[in-house]
């Protein structure tokens, strides 16, 4: 009886491992049952709540006002930090039909588009006016969702993400750039390095490592290195 039971829990684990590298929709179902009581909203902080099987943001703990979208800023919503566009448009599927062809026939990109690491809870307003907007620093004064501090330049389709997520950023970048080899600028990977020391691992992104590493069957290395020099302080 007892090998059964193990077979049957390898065999569990080898579907979610499948799942979350099948698609985006696979993905985005596991990356919910992840979620964890004290995991916040990845820009804003905001405090996250389950009602049913949907994530909802908690505003008034971080100050957030809406900008535009009340409805979708009152729902989570899973973003790939690494936008869909940015590692699709590099692929030759992406030339013959965009996104839609790339999900389809591609798969590669749909592991890229699955890739737990990559995805983060996200107000949802924050997500849509993300877009595929690149990430940068220009000092600018968070205004925009009341004291979320996050800043979207639209003119110049640019983000200034919070200092505390900025090594998040950094470490994901790095890993698509090892795992799929995703091209990045120099001026990128120079301001990717400098938020890596500046805003090094914490113990919250190591348990969502773990989390992942357990769910898809691996983990960030870039995260996971730093980790390893954490337990042993």
């Amino acid at each position: 009886m007892k090998k059964y039971i193990i077979v049957a829990l390898l065999l569990s684990f080898s579907f979610i491992c499948d799942a979350a590298h099948s698609n985006f929709r696979q993905a985005k179902k596991i990356a919910n049952k992840l979620h964890q009581v004290d995991d916040t909203s990845f820009y804003c902080g905001c405090n996250i709540t389950r009602k049913g099987k949907k994530l909802l943001p908690e505003l008034a703990s971080c100050g957030y006002q809406f900008r535009k979208q009340l409805k979708r800023a009152s729902r989570i919503e899973w973003e790939h930090i690494v936008p869909a566009w940015e590692f699709g448009h590099q692929r030759q599927c992406w030339q013959k039909g965009r996104r839609k062809n790339c999900t389809r026939n591609d798969k590669t990109f749909q592991k890229m588009e699955g890739d737990l690491h990559n995805l983060v809870a996200a107000v949802g307003e924050v997500n849509g006016d993300r877009s595929n907007y690149r990430f940068s620093v220009w000092n600018a004064t968070p205004k925009q969702y009341g004291t979320c501090p996050v800043v979207v330049d639209f003119k110049a389709r640019k983000v200034q993400p919070p200092a505390n997520r900025r090594g998040d950023i950094a470490r994901i970048y790095f890993y698509f750039k090892q795992q799929y080899k995703l091209k990045i600028s120099k001026s990128q990977m120079k301001l990717f390095s400098a938020w890596d020391k500046q805003d090094p691992v914490t113990l919250r992104e190591c348990k969502r490592d773990q989390r992942i590493e357990k769910a898809q069957g691996n983990a960030n290395p870039f995260v996971k290195s730093q980790c390893l020099l954490l337990a042993r302080l």
